[in-house]
């Protein structure tokens, strides 16, 4: 886990003394599954952690994961299953998240896997950045705030395709790594693949597809991703694509060749 992560996690714990797990509250952010997680790099690290009952979370990692607004909600169970979508659908649901700067090529990418993906068969949709702007998330701007709430949707929008037994793309550039890490969260574990559409920033300013960088330099566009606000890259990311190396259809190869070896599909 990053430490940037950890360091937000941290601060959601009295830190003047030794972290208590069963002091955690749960909400509907962060599974139990990534406190555990966390909390094992912690220890690592030289933290003191007391046992007990089962750890859960207080707060996620970023502020815009809290409790519901709303009260008096309960969840409603449906007599069709996740897994029943599963067996139908005869593939492993999962999103596949493709994230890298702009111009990195990950609409390219997300595109042309799910158009191999959909000849074999399979069940999938893509979510892409400049697309769900224009609906879901038009009411959201570049800022740092904006870009937690804009990522925290299409979690929970993904975590519902993955509910449908689908194979969902995702293609944004998602720029911090706690958020990415709080998206995979959400789900169970194996179905958060992060793909890594790797290139140099020189190489995306020259591919500049919609002149957002010419405008970024000239200061037309503000906090725009690599020029004057950040992009962590990934740590460990399932798959990693040099798009300025190998061309779409080897990286669509390679992203295909990782989801059949590792059962996600059958051919």
């Amino acid at each position: 886990m990053g430490d940037n992560v950890k360091a937000a996690l941290q601060r959601t714990i009295v830190t003047n003394g030794p972290i208590s797990a069963h002091a955690l509250t749960t909400d509907h952010g962060v599974s139990r599954q990534y406190v555990h997680r966390i909390l094992t790099e912690l220890v690592k690290s030289g933290a003191v952690i007391k046992t007990g009952k089962p750890p859960r979370v207080l707060y996620s990692a970023n502020p815009v994961y809290t409790q519901p607004k709303a009260s008096n909600l309960t969840r409603q169970t449906y007599e069709v299953s996740k897994q029943d979508r599963l067996s139908r659908n005869k593939q492993r649901a999962s999103v596949l998240w493709v994230t890298g700067l702009s111009g990195s090529g990950k609409s390219t990418l997300a595109s042309a896997v799910e158009k191999k993906l959909f000849d074999l068969g399979k069940h999938t949709y893509v979510l892409d950045g400049d697309n769900i702007r224009h609906g879901l998330n038009r009411d959201l701007t570049f800022s740092a705030k904006d870009r937690a709430e804009n990522i925290r949707r299409i979690g929970e929008a993904s975590k519902l395709f993955i509910d449908g037994g689908m194979i969902v793309l995702t293609a944004f550039i998602s720029p911090y790594t706690t958020d990415r890490n709080i998206v995979r969260s959400l789900v169970d574990e194996g179905e958060f693949v992060e793909i890594y559409t790797k290139c140099p920033l020189d190489v995306c300013e020259q591919r500049d597809p919609k002149g957002l960088y010419k405008k970024a330099r000239a200061g037309q566009i503000k906090n725009f991703t690599g020029i004057d606000a950040p992009y962590e890259e990934p740590e460990n990311p399932e798959i990693v694509v040099e798009t300025d190396k190998f061309s779409v259809e080897e990286c669509v190869d390679q992203v295909v060749s990782f989801l059949i070896e590792h059962s996600y599909i059958k051919v």
